[in-house]
């Protein structure tokens, strides 16, 4: 089997943003909860660069790609594969929702939970990041082996909204054992299936997908981080701060991206 084009420096990319969730579990142990405002910007900020690159960088590059081979069909592919990473992400939530309740997880001093229900929010909570992160490993490399700025402005998205989902597994797991080296384990462990989906996404690319679908499986790439821009990163801004302050995150996000593509290209 071929490795695909710049593999070692998309497999570093997917590896780096996917570690960022031991930088969550850093900033659990000495953030308090009344400073958590800052996530709410670097969420909205996380979702800003998705939504702006989703729209105006992936899928026109995915159209591009398939005009070559589906010359009068290639805008229904985009939009086919656009509604697929949609649904991928719609059936992950449904089957493995998001376990994270910031009033509880970010509240160590709480007694609403007993230990056996925080050290399950943990778990839980660990579990369904990994599932969500899995995808998310595949956009990252996929992205990166196709056109490496590309790939770099997707990382650098994903490895912002990973650090809260590093709070989020860490805090009840410190709770729990008392140990920061186990909460930082699982929070690290969480965001390793990055790299694994980016390598299970490229076998079986390899081995069932024809070279000419790379661009389908852009658009399903934007899809997926539409949805988890809309469905997960934008509410979770607005608990941890306000709405004023996730409009800053976004804005600041858009125009981040939009400067960065301009100065690149």
């Amino acid at each position: 089997m071929d490795l695909p084009q710049n593999f070692g420096t998309a497999m570093t990319m997917t590896l780096l943003a996917g570690l960022t969730t031991a930088i969550g579990a850093g900033i659990a142990f000495v953030v308090k909860k009344d400073n958590l405002k800052a996530l709410s910007v670097g969420l909205g900020f996380s979702a800003g660069v998705m939504i702006f690159l989703s729209f105006t960088d992936i899928i026109p590059e995915a159209g591009k790609m398939l005009s070559v081979n589906f010359p009068h069909i290639h805008e229904w592919l985009v939009l086919l594969g656009f509604i697929l990473g949609v649904g991928i992400a719609m059936l992950i939530d449904y089957f493995l929702p998001d376990h994270i309740d910031p009033d509880e997880l970010l509240d160590p001093e709480g007694h609403s939970m007993c230990k056996h229900r925080i050290k399950r929010a943990g778990l839980f909570t660990a579990i369904a990041i990994c599932v969500h992160n899995f995808p998310e490993g595949m956009a990252t490399f996929l992205s990166a082996t196709q056109n490496l700025t590309l790939g770099l402005s997707v990382a650098v998205a994903i490895a912002i909204h990973n650090i809260p989902e590093g709070i989020a597994v860490a805090l009840p797991m410190y709770q729990v054992t008392g140990k920061k080296r186990y909460a930082m384990l699982y929070a690290a462990l969480s965001g390793l299936t990055e790299p694994v989906g980016a390598l299970v996404g490229m076998l079986l690319f390899s081995l069932f997908l024809p070279q000419v679908m790379v661009g389908m499986l852009l658009a399903a790439v934007a899809g997926i981080m539409i949805y988890l821009s809309f469905d997960t990163l934008l509410p979770l801004a607005r608990e941890y701060g306000n709405w004023h302050l996730s409009m800053v995150g976004i804005f600041a996000g858009m125009l981040f991206i939009w400067v960065s593509l301009i100065l690149i290209g």
